[in-house]
């Protein structure tokens, strides 16, 4: 399975989670073939970084480096015209529903690399 396809299933899967949670600050991602390059790029990034050993915690780092070294900085409402969002937050100071996505990410680029 190529990365992309993995971060595809990644990005789906984190949707469905928004959807889920209805968290009011955080509007629901578009799919990943209405995705802006930037965005699919991130969650490649974010696949190939669990595939360098990225728990969780490390994770989010990396997403927030990313996500900051376009101009994204912390605000309480995701928004992609202002490019403010409110998981630009340290990994601690996340709420538990944001870890479980980091959580989510990393055990399904296991179990789509298991065996590999």
């Amino acid at each position: 399975m190529y990365i992309e396809d993995i971060a595809r299933v990644c990005h789906e899967a984190n949707r469905a989670l928004q959807q889920i949670q209805q968290d009011p600050g955080i509007a629901v991602s578009p799919p990943w073939d209405e995705l802006d390059e930037h965005t699919s790029a991130s969650v490649i990034d974010g696949v190939a970084g669990v595939l360098g050993g990225n728990a969780p915690e490390a994770s989010h780092e990396n997403w927030s480096a990313f996500k900051r070294a376009d101009g994204w900085v912390y605000g309480p409402v995701k928004d992609a015209d202002a490019k403010t969002h409110p998981c630009l937050v340290p990994y601690a100071d996340l709420p538990p529903e944001q870890k479980a996505k980091d959580a989510l990410f990393g055990a399904i680029v296991g179990a789509l690399t298991e065996g590999a």
